[in-house]
C-alpha cells in the first residue's frame, strides 16, 4: 500500500482552517471542496491514459486522453458527499457511484447499508472519498467491496488519516498487492493518534456534522 501525504502550503493552510472549531459549516464545505481538488491533483497522477492526435490551428499534435473504461469516483456516505464536487471538478468525465457505510460506535466496526455501484468494475480505476481515515475499518471494507466487483486499482482520498488506521489497512489489504491490485492513500496529513472513542487527534471533529451542521 502506498501512502502519499500531500505537502503543499495551500493544503496546510486550508486544513488548518478546517481544524478550527470556530469555522462554520458553509466555510467548512467551501474549504473541503477546495482542499479535495488539490488532493485530487495528486490522487490522479497515475490515472490511465491513451495517446491521441489532435489538430491545432497550426499542425497536428500528439497528446493523451483518459483511457476507457472511465474512472469511478465513490464517495462514502454521508461525509464523502462533501468531497465529491472537488473531485469531479478535476475528473469531469468520471462516473460516480455511492457507498453507504456506517460505523458502530461501540465496536467501531463498519457495515454497508446502501450502495449504487456497477455490478462489473473490471478494469476500472476507483477513487474512494472518505474525509477521515480513523480506525480504517470503513475504508478497508469499501476497498474489498470494489475489488470483489472487479476494480483493479484503488486510490482513497482522505482529508486526514490516523497512524492506527494506516497500519490496519496495510495489514488488511496486504493480499491485494500480491494479487496485483495497487491501493494508494492520498491525504493532507497523518495526525498523532486515535482517542478512546476512535476519533482522530488533533483531527477536526466529526466531518459529517461539520459539513452539514446536523448530528447523525
Amino acid at each position: 500500500m502506498r501512502i502519499h501525504v500531500a505537502d503543499h502550503p495551500l493544503i496546510a493552510h486550508k486544513l488548518t482552517v478546517l481544524r478550527d472549531a470556530g469555522t462554520d459549516s458553509p466555510t467548512f464545505r467551501l474549504l473541503t471542496d477546495e482542499l479535495v481538488t488539490l488532493l485530487a491533483y495528486e490522487a490522479t497522477r497515475h490515472v490511465r491514459t491513451e495517446p491521441v492526435t489532435v489538430t491545432t490551428p497550426v499542425a497536428e499534435a500528439e497528446g493523451i486522453k483518459l483511457a476507457a473504461p472511465k474512472p469511478l469516483v465513490v464517495p462514502i456516505l454521508r461525509a464523502g458527499l462533501g468531497m465529491l464536487e472537488g473531485m469531479v471538478r478535476l475528473l469531469p468525465t468520471a462516473e460516480v457511484g455511492f457507498l453507504g457505510m456506517v460505523r458502530d460506535e461501540n465496536t467501531l466496526k463498519a457495515s454497508t447499508y446502501a450502495q449504487r455501484i456497477p455490478e462489473d468494475l473490471s478494469g476500472r480505476q476507483c477513487y474512494v472519498l472518505d474525509p477521515m481515515l480513523a480506525t480504517g475499518g470503513t475504508l478497508a471494507d469499501s476497498v474489498r467491496f470494489l475489488v470483489e466487483r472487479g476494480a483493479d486499482h484503488i486510490t482513497a482520498v482522505c482529508l486526514l488519516a490516523a497512524p492506527e488506521g494506516l497500519r490496519f489497512l496495510e495489514r488488511e489489504l496486504a493480499e491485494l498487492e500480491s494479487e496485483g491490485v495497487p491501493v494508494t492513500i492520498v491525504t493532507a496529513a497523518v495526525d498523532d493518534h486515535l482517542n478512546e472513542h476512535g476519533f482522530i487527534v488533533p483531527g477536526l471533529g466529526d466531518a459529517g456534522d461539520r459539513l452539514y451542521g446536523i448530528a447523525g
